[in-house]
């Protein structure tokens, strides 16, 4: 009986870990591959510094909308479970 409820518990807790790895946002960060602003595919010589942080985008436009709400296009990244790049120093 000992080893029917030890068995039980790890398959519960395997598959609550399971779960959880696999929510966006939780356990493992994506890279980013897409514009925050557009969702368009980045090119990587098109980006932004913010707060520590490097964020890529498709065009210089993007540039220009992400300043008017940097706030929002970040909120926006983290809900997809995408953690933008350290900026280097």
């Amino acid at each position: 009986m000992r080893k029917i409820k030890l068995l039980l518990l790890l398959g519960v807790t395997l598959g609550l870990f399971t779960f959880v790895w696999n929510m966006p946002g939780i356990g493992h960060a994506a890279s980013q591959t897409k514009c925050p602003v557009l969702g368009n595919k980045i090119d990587e010589k098109v980006f932004v510094d913010y707060q520590g942080k490097r964020i890529y985008f498709c065009c210089p436009a993007c540039i220009d909308q992400f300043n008017k709400d940097p706030g929002k296009y970040l909120t926006k990244m983290e809900a997809e479970g995408i953690t933008p790049a350290k900026a280097p120093r």
